[in-house]
């Protein structure tokens, strides 16, 4: 059952947003609100699945350009690359993350009081420090 549209207030306040974000996003080409006959925005459901997708692509890492693709029909091709260039980046964002988790539990659980001395700590980033890796899994090599 579709519910009564809501204005651009309700729904930006539905999603905890400032009314401007609803309009930049219009104006970007991501949002496509009906008008009523006094020209107000009216979101609909559709509308309202749209800022879900918006906002959990955002907080995914996607940019506005990447989420306009991935909501775009006319972008099928480009749309598989979008995506497929996110999942690298969200497994590289992964990685940093796993690896950062071991430092921290490591620096946790050690005894040392200097972290930078215990050897253990220092297996850890061993890679780094010869030049082999870059500290940032998400970065490019030199």
């Amino acid at each position: 059952m579709k519910s009564s549209p809501l204005s651009i207030g309700a729904a930006a306040a539905r999603f905890g947003l400032a009314t401007h974000v609803l309009r930049h996003w219009e104006d970007l080409g991501l949002l496509r609100p009906e008008r009523n006959s006094a020209d107000r925005r009216l979101y609909g459901d559709d509308d309202l699945v749209r800022i879900a997708v918006i906002l959990r692509s955002k907080a995914a890492g996607m940019s506005l350009d990447q989420i306009g693709v991935l909501l775009d029909d006319d972008h099928g091709p480009k749309r598989h690359a979008v995506l497929q260039e996110h999942l690298a980046d969200l497994d590289r964002r992964m990685e940093e993350m796993r690896l950062s988790r071991a430092m921290t539990v490591h620096a946790f659980e050690c005894e040392a009081h200097d972290i930078t001395r215990c050897p253990h700590f220092r297996s850890m980033i061993t890679d780094v420090l010869d030049g082999s890796a870059t500290w940032s899994a998400a970065a490019p090599r030199p």
